[in-house]
């Protein structure tokens, strides 16, 4: 049986009737560019999401930039990140000549909390970035609190748990993405709702900032031929579009799946001394873009490589704090030493997790890593 991380061509043909349908119909109409389907998608993602506006891009990293040129931040102002996150995050900082201000995480969620985000706040600090690891949702109720104490705009990394619900104290619920003042996504094939290429999406509830974006991402012309501001190309095409609003009906069904497979791991490794399975925080739900272990014993690269010989699909997602990535050396003496995100550098490594998975297929996986303890 071969495994995979993700298995995207059994996702596939579930649904093949639907999807190459809607490609067909995109074909049909020529309709490459902002077609009609993009417009259908944006309504339809827009109504899942209980948010006002949603901004189809060519893929998370643009949205992330786009989002932050919206904010209008001028070159030195500091943008606080996770340190324990993809390089995305903070590229898109540098790229516009702001300062990212890495900061550690909760070593349980792996996500930002509140605490550790006001602990790095300074007189420069413009802007927050909260990255809603793995699936879950970030401590937002207390950073959204300290971010309008401080006058700070939250932009939310929301690429890896789309369709993650958030829960306030008082009881209320907000999808993620649309928590902060703007929302950004990667539609990655691989992503809980994932395209056949690139694509990504910004969300927001603020009719200006929409506006901005909007036409940032068109080249930052309000119509045609006019330019109001320094934009950049990012459009999802409409095929894209078309596959991304048939699988969006599934959303809710994938996450569903995938908190099945993630029960079963949990019920397998939970007895395991040297594991540390998954921690869910009381107030947001998991949609587990990836099922991800902490090793505790010293022996996640021994286990890496032990997997690898057993044809066992496995990551590690990260094995570099950004502080040390080479592509951040200028900041070198500016970011202290991180002892959580050094911690989880060494120990996690993520598990197949997937809409398709069986029992048969975790099986093979559970007593592969059984065996190795």
């Amino acid at each position: 049986m071969k495994l995979q991380m993700v298995d995207l061509l059994g996702q596939y043909k579930k649904i093949k009737n639907e999807i190459d349908k809607a490609v067909m119909d995109v074909m049909e109409s020529s309709a490459y560019i902002n077609g009609p389907k993009v417009h259908e998608f944006q309504a339809n993602l827009e109504k899942y999401l209980g948010v006002k506006h949603v901004i189809p891009v060519a893929n998370g990293t643009d949205a992330l930039q786009i989002a932050l040129m919206g904010l209008g931040l001028k070159p030195g102002d500091e943008v606080i990140v996770p340190a324990f996150t993809y390089v995305a995050t903070a590229e898109v900082i540098a790229l516009l000549g702001l300062t990212p201000v890495m900061v550690d995480v909760d070593p349980d969620t792996y996500n930002l909390t509140g605490d550790i985000f006001e602990k790095a706040i300074s007189s420069k600090t413009k802007a927050v970035v909260p990255v809603h690891l793995f699936g879950q949702t970030a401590d937002m109720e207390e950073i959204i609190k300290i971010a309008k104490k401080h006058n700070i705009a939250v932009v939310e990394d929301n690429a890896q748990a789309i369709g993650s619900v958030y829960t306030f104290s008082d009881g209320t619920k907000k999808q993620a993405g649309t928590i902060g003042d703007i929302g950004t996504t990667s539609f990655f094939p691989a992503k809980n709702l994932g395209a056949f290429g690139d694509a990504g999406a910004i969300f927001t509830n603020d009719d200006d900032l929409a506006g901005k974006m909007r036409m940032i991402a068109n080249h930052g012309q309000s119509k045609r031929y006019y330019h109001d501001r320094i934009g950049v190309n990012s459009r999802l095409d409409s095929i894209q579009a078309a596959i991304l609003d048939v699988k969006l009906k599934y959303l809710d069904d994938y996450a569903n799946a995938r908190r099945k497979a993630a029960d079963y791991y949990n019920q397998a490794f939970s007895e395991i001394a040297e594991i540390q399975i998954p921690v869910r925080s009381i107030n947001s739900t998991h949609v587990f873009h990836q099922y991800t272990l902490r090793i505790k014993n010293g022996k996640r690269d021994e286990l890496n490589k032990y997997l690898n010989s057993k044809e066992i699909p496995n990551n590690i997602y990260y094995p570099v704090p950004l502080y040390e990535q080479e592509a951040f050396s200028h900041l070198a003496g500016a970011v202290e030493f991180l002892p959580v995100t050094d911690m989880l550098c060494k120990e996690v490594i993520s598990l197949p997790i997937h809409t398709e998975m069986t029992e048969e297929i975790q099986n093979i996986i559970i007593d592969a890593v059984k065996s190795f303890f």
